[in-house]
């Protein structure tokens, strides 16, 4: 069994306009790796920032082709992780890990 580190489980934060949005309501969003599940994902936030995790929603991002320059290119798919944390806490993004 391959044995994974905290910081593998997290890829990055993605900050867009809807995902600050989401920061009003104690969400954060991040992106995942695709083997990971919704245990992992909340053990190792917790771990990693110090909060509690009240709730997870996965969205799996599938590939898809298109256009650019005149020519197909294919976008790869990801998976990302909508973390809803306990009222009061937050995770600040601006500053590293």
């Amino acid at each position: 069994m391959h044995k994974f580190h905290t910081y593998d489980k997290i890829l990055s934060p993605i900050v867009t306009e809807k995902s600050t949005n989401l920061s009003e309501q104690n969400k954060v969003v991040f992106k995942v790796p695709n083997s990971s599940n919704k245990k992992i994902i909340k053990k190792n936030v917790e771990k990693l920032f110090k909060v509690n995790v009240t709730k997870i929603n996965i969205i799996n991002k599938h590939s898809r082709k298109k256009i650019s320059r005149g020519r197909k290119v294919k976008v790869k798919g990801y998976k990302k992780a909508i973390i809803t944390l306990k009222k009061g806490q937050s995770i600040d993004l601006s500053t590293g890990i």
